[in-house]
C-alpha cells in the first residue's frame, strides 16, 4: 500500500510539473533605446505573441488574453504558427486573436505551420475579417504626432521564396530613415536581417529549444538542429537587435521542459 501511495504521488508530481511547464505563461520585458525612436514613440509598448499552435489557455483563451491585456500594449505582434498543421483548428486560434484586436492594433505574419496547411489565404481572410493587419511581404507605418516608425512583415520561406527576396519586396516603400521593425518567423535568418539593416526584429519558431537546461539553453530547434544558437532572448549585430520568443504552444514534441510559455514586451525609448 505504501509503495502504491508513493507511486501515485510520483504520478501527480509529474503531472503538475508538466502542467506548469506548459500552461504557466510568463511575461518578459525589455527596453529598446535608440536614436531612431521618435520622441512621440517614447514609451510605446509592443507585445509579442508567437507560436500559439492551437494551445488552450483557459476557457475561450481567457488566461492568455488577460496576460496580454496586463502588458498594456500599444501594438501586438503575432509572429507565426498561430495554428498547428497537425491539428488545424482555426476557430480555436481565432478565440485568442479576436479579443486581442480589442486591446490594440494587431500585426501578423505567418509561420511554417500556416504554409504547411495549404490554407494560407483562408487564414489571411479570417484574420483580416476581424481587423488584424496581415503583413505578407509588405510594410506599413505607425504614426504619432507627425512622426513614424516602419513595420515590415515577411512570410515563411517554406512557401518556396528566399528570405532575401521576400524582404526586398517588403522594403520597396520603406523610408530607411525610420525605425524599421521586422516581423519574421525564423530566427535562423538573422544574418539576412542584419544585412538589410533591420533595427528591431521579432521572431519565434524555435520554441525556446523545447527543453532548456541551465548553462546550456535550448536543446533542439527546427531549422537549427541540436544545441541551437537562436532559441530565446535578444541577439545584436550592428544596427540590428533580434528578439526570439519562446512562444506559447507545442507541435511535434508535446511538452516543454524548464521552458515556460512566454509573452515578450518591448518598450521603445527615444535616445
Amino acid at each position: 500500500m505504501k509503495k502504491l501511495f508513493k507511486f501515485c504521488l510520483f504520478i501527480i508530481a509529474i503531472y503538475l510539473f508538466l502542467y506548469i511547464n506548459n500552461h504557466w505563461i510568463v511575461t518578459t520585458e525589455h527596453v529598446y533605446e535608440s536614436e531612431k525612436v521618435p520622441e512621440s514613440f517614447d514609451g510605446f509598448r509592443i507585445t509579442q505573441v508567437s507560436d500559439l499552435h492551437d494551445a488552450l489557455f483557459g476557457n475561450q483563451q481567457e488566461k492568455l488574453v488577460k496576460k496580454v491585456e496586463a502588458t498594456n500594449p500599444d501594438a501586438i505582434f503575432i509572429t507565426g504558427d498561430v495554428i498547428d498543421s497537425n491539428r488545424y483548428n482555426l476557430e480555436q486560434s481565432l478565440q485568442a486573436v479576436r479579443p486581442l484586436v480589442e486591446i490594440a492594433d494587431v500585426y501578423y505574419v505567418i509561420g511554417n505551420h500556416e504554409v504547411a496547411t495549404n490554407k494560407v489565404q483562408e487564414i489571411y481572410n479570417a484574420l483580416k475579417a476581424i481587423g488584424v493587419h496581415v503583413m505578407p511581404n509588405t510594410s506599413t507605418t505607425i504614426e504619432r504626432e507627425g512622426e513614424q516608425i516602419s513595420i515590415i512583415g515577411i512570410e515563411d520561406p517554406l512557401n518556396g521564396h528566399e528570405t532575401q527576396d521576400m524582404l526586398s519586396t517588403a522594403l520597396e516603400d520603406v523610408n530607411q530613415e525610420n525605425l524599421t521593425v521586422l516581423l519574421a518567423h525564423r530566427p535562423e535568418k538573422f544574418n539576412t536581417y542584419v544585412a538589410n539593416n533591420m533595427n528591431l526584429v521579432f521572431s519565434g519558431h524555435a520554441h525556446g529549444g523545447q527543453i532548456r537546461l541551465p548553462f546550456v539553453g535550448g536543446l533542439v530547434a527546427p531549422g537549427q538542429g541540436f544545441l541551437p544558437k537562436y532559441t530565446a532572448g535578444t541577439f545584436e549585430d550592428g544596427e540590428t537587435t533580434m528578439n526570439v520568443s519562446r512562444g506559447l504552444g507545442n507541435s511535434t514534441v508535446p511538452f516543454r521542459i524548464f521552458n515556460l510559455p512566454q509573452l515578450v514586451v518591448f518598450e521603445l525609448k527615444s535616445k
